[in-house]
């Protein structure tokens, strides 16, 4: 029996506390106008002390199970696509499964920085299509603040924390014969390390170290690494560019977003756009994005979705769907 991979329900959280650019400039050498003009984003969400990434997750998945109509004893897979883990070990994908209160199946995390939700979701989608799973809990949750040099101006600025989710079900086509994950393509390539990291871990510093970015070739590797993985995804579904109504890219940078949707000839009209609000998440910037898509209408069923990132590693992937 062929399966397939629904998203039956959405959810995101942000923590209350909002970091605009203007107090930003109070703390580094920077002003909303250069923050805007660079990057497109005007403010972040900053998680309260004692907020952990976990906490973050635990509420996206409370809201994700409530979209999609399911209790928490359903869900017999859950996934986190993290790069700020509560601990070094266990896992925050166990820590959530806790505190949810569910007591059966599998859960872990991945580790692909501002791709992990893509890669997440296609590691959900090949263990439903391979039976392992009937309905899977897929979360994008990072509180970057805790691993920002505040004195950085160049990678403070950028990033904020916030957690979103997605419940994954598996079908078959005689039951929902036009919806589902179509194609899924992921890549990476570690020579570039050095373009984007933290710079400590348990191995190393034995202790958590502070990101650390060139932005200019970090650009230049996006818009080409992702236009790529996009037409091929696409391709893979057996579309084209033009069949896709909605593009839910990582929140990285406005000038990514615009730089890749030109080159795919997309109409910019067509790409769900946070960053101005969210800055960049990391892997929740992605469900956080189709959260606000689906609950304000943009996102209808049989429409052709498609997501997309790219992060530190550097890793990127896609995902092409129909809603």
């Amino acid at each position: 029996m062929t399966l397939r991979s629904i998203i039956i329900g959405t959810g995101s959280y942000l923590p209350a506390k909002v970091l605009a650019n203007d107090e930003l400039a109070h703390r580094v050498d920077t002003s909303d106008e250069w923050i805007v003009e660079r990057t497109g984003i005007r403010q972040r969400h900053i998680a309260a002390e004692g907020e952990f990434t976990s906490h973050l997750g635990h509420r996206a998945a409370e809201a994700a199970l409530a979209a999609a109509g399911v209790a928490a004893d359903d869900i017999d897979l859950i996934i986190v696509a993290t790069a700020t883990p509560d601990q070094t070990f266990p896992s925050t994908a166990t820590r959530i499964q806790a505190s949810l209160g569910i007591t059966r199946g599998a859960a872990f995390d991945v580790q692909a920085v501002c791709s992990g939700f893509v890669y997440a979701l296609s590691v959900a989608d090949s263990m439903i299509r391979a039976g392992q799973a009937r309905m899977a809990l897929v979360i994008g949750a990072e509180t970057f603040s805790r691993i920002l040099d505040w004195e950085d101006r160049t990678t403070c600025v950028l990033f904020g924390d916030g957690a979103g989710a997605v419940v994954v079900r598996a079908s078959t086509p005689d039951d929902q014969p036009d919806r589902g994950i179509l194609a899924c393509r992921l890549r990476s390539d570690g020579r570039y390390n050095d373009l984007l990291y933290v710079d400590g871990g348990p191995s190393t510093s034995r202790a958590t170290g502070y990101v650390r970015m060139l932005g200019r070739e970090v650009f230049r590797h996006a818009v080409e690494n992702l236009s790529s993985i996009m037409a091929e995804t696409v391709a893979a579904a057996g579309l084209t560019t033009r069949d896709v109504d909605w593009v839910v890219p990582h929140q990285a940078n406005k000038r990514i977003l615009d730089a890749t949707a030109r080159k795919l000839d997309l109409d910019p009209a067509r790409v769900v756009v946070t960053v101005d609000r969210h800055a960049n998440t990391s892997a929740a910037s992605i469900p956080l994005a189709l959260d606000e898509a689906v609950r304000d209408g943009r996102v209808q069923q049989g429409q052709v979705v498609l997501l997309e990132a790219m992060g530190g590693g550097f890793t990127w992937g896609a995902i092409a769907l129909r809603w």
